[in-house]
């Protein structure tokens, strides 16, 4: 609001109370030289010593849940702040209850606005609740901060460049609601699966043989009896599941994108690998869609670790709707590097010919395949997919939350 004008102004008034004889004219203009250099002062430090924090209760949450929104902003210095005003960056997926957003340039993104008034070393806060009804992986900020003099002459801005992450999670469904087995939803998974020794369940101790690896070696029982010792332990069946996603929701991708059979196709996907994971599978996945503002692939190989799951709803939760390449050709490509004993499984919503092509071929050179299918339009063929587990995934619990 001001600019070179409001001087010049000064000194005419100046020159004319002189020439004039006019007091009051000086008076003021005394006043306007005077103000504008304390305002110009006031406003150099306005944004000094204040800081903005944003704060939720949780990072990670699964759709339909709501969570604690608080944001702060302090004036650590004893000059106050006339007036504030903080434009966050928030996602238009995630608009406080009751506090609608400001109106932004960005795509897909508004501004969370507060305004205040802070005295020396005052701090404001500010509560909301954010209802996660949609999955994604969200950004909140950077924040930009306002402020100026009281006179409201100069105006000074700064950007927060902290940013939070919020992971919203796909919903997760047990079998029965997705019309599968709930005890055994890919089929038979006791086929041709490797067995091992389990490293976390010893069972005792024997004599030590040639073939015996020295990390094996029990040395407590080696020196108690003399002779060298080898644990032994117990056996366990390593089962595993690599889930193949197909984000495409139409037999081509130039026909668009169907949003609500994408979210029921991830979500039947992350269901699916928290089975496995509650069970002890190795779960991995692999998808033709990518993360946000990128265009890498997702892949996750097998693993019984324990946050592999956690990983999986991750990736589900930040996957996009494009599609980098036919899934057929996906699985084509990335077969050769999944072990032999694992099952393919294959969760889409929409079936082609040439998906149940590439997939009856693996089928051919011995792999171990199922396909979950939320295509209401194809009826499984099961003379034609015979050795694939097929299964024709419900929709009808789809609206429940």
């Amino acid at each position: 609001m001001f600019n070179d004008s409001w001087i010049y102004l000064a000194v005419l008034m100046v020159v004319f109370g002189v020439v004039l004889q006019v007091p009051a004219l000086i008076v003021l203009a005394a006043l306007l030289l005077t103000v504008i250099p304390i305002a110009w002062a006031w406003n150099r430090v306005a944004l000094w010593r204040v800081s903005y924090d944003r704060t939720l209760s949780e990072h990670r949450v699964f759709v339909g849940e709501t969570i604690d929104l608080t944001v702060r902003v302090s004036n650590h210095k004893i000059l106050p702040l006339a007036w504030i005003k903080i434009d966050d960056q928030f996602p238009t997926a995630l608009p406080p209850l009751n506090k609608p957003l400001a109106p932004s340039h960005i795509p897909l993104t508004g501004y969370l606005t507060q305004r205040a008034t802070l005295a020396g070393f005052e701090r404001a806060r500010w509560n909301y609740r954010l209802p996660c009804h949609r999955r994604g992986y969200f950004s909140l900020g950077p924040a930009r901060l306002k402020s100026g003099d009281l006179f409201g002459l100069f105006e000074r801005e700064w950007l927060s460049p902290r940013t939070d992450r919020l992971i919203v999670y796909p919903q997760i469904k047990p079998m029965e609601d997705w019309g599968l087995p709930p005890k055994d939803p890919l089929g038979d998974v006791q086929a041709r699966v490797p067995i091992f020794d389990d490293a976390t369940r010893p069972r005792g101790a024997r004599d030590y043989r040639p073939d015996d690896a020295p990390k094996h070696i029990h040395w407590r029982a080696t020196a108690r009896l003399g002779e060298l010792q080898v644990k032994v332990y117990d056996p366990t069946i390593s089962y595993q599941w690599v889930l193949f996603v197909n984000v495409a929701t139409f037999a081509q991708a130039w026909q668009g994108v169907n949003p609500a059979l994408l979210e029921r196709v991830i979500s039947l996907a992350a269901s699916i690998a928290n089975f496995g994971a509650e069970r002890k599978y190795a779960v991995g996945l692999i998808a033709n869609g990518t993360w946000p503002e990128s265009d890498q692939r997702l892949k996750i190989l097998p693993s019984r670790d324990p946050n592999q799951l956690r990983h999986i709803l991750e990736a589900l939760a930040a996957i996009t709707s494009f599609v980098t390449t036919p899934i057929e050709n996906l699985l084509r490509t990335e077969t050769s590097n999944i072990s032999w004993g694992a099952t393919l499984v294959m969760v889409t919503g929409v079936v082609t010919e040439e998906m149940l092509a590439e997939m009856l071929r693996l089928q051919r050179v011995g792999r171990r395949l199922a396909l979950i299918s939320l295509d209401e339009n194809w009826t499984p063929r099961e003379a034609e997919l015979a050795g694939i587990v097929v299964r024709a995934a419900s929709q009808k619990s789809q609206g429940k939350s």
